[in-house]
């Protein structure tokens, strides 16, 4: 592996990591303030976490001026952001963290197989061969799996 593809898979090993935590801490949160105002705040918290790195990393906010100027589905990223937050802070206190994560990871792997396949919001397209969809129906069957108590 390259060092960027490595730094990859770390980074991406530790997002899983870190939204599995994020799960349990807003499902807490919910509980505690309620689901809506709990991915309300979250939400502030990301935001101001957001322009805190872009100011030390780029020492200017003209990063946020140029994403405004975007086509309008370009700025679906935060609006799912929002929904994603939503749907774990409701659903990890529900049904557990393990399966709220391993529904969340399945439908992750429906789309992006679909979004691969098809090269849309214009990526590469890759094949949807037959390890992938075995690969994309143990995770599912995992994941039912964890629904149970």
């Amino acid at each position: 592996m390259s060092g960027g593809t490595g730094l990859a898979v770390v980074m991406s090993m530790s997002a899983g990591c870190a939204g599995s935590v994020q799960a349990a801490v807003l499902g807490r949160l919910g509980d505690r303030v309620g689901t809506i105002e709990a991915v309300g705040f979250s939400t502030l918290v990301s935001a101001a976490t957001g322009v805190a790195v872009l100011l030390v990393a780029r020492r200017s906010l003209h990063g946020v001026g140029v994403s405004v100027q975007q086509p309008f589905w370009l700025w679906l990223g935060g609006i799912l952001s929002a929904f994603i937050i939503l749907s774990i802070t409701f659903a990890a206190p529900k049904i557990g963290v393990a399966a709220a994560i391993g529904l969340v990871i399945t439908g992750n792997l429906i789309a992006a197989a679909a979004i691969d396949r098809f090269g849309w919001f214009g990526v590469e397209r890759i094949a949807l061969e037959w390890t992938r969809v075995v690969g994309i129906l143990l995770l599912a069957g995992g994941a039912t799996l964890l629904l149970r108590r």
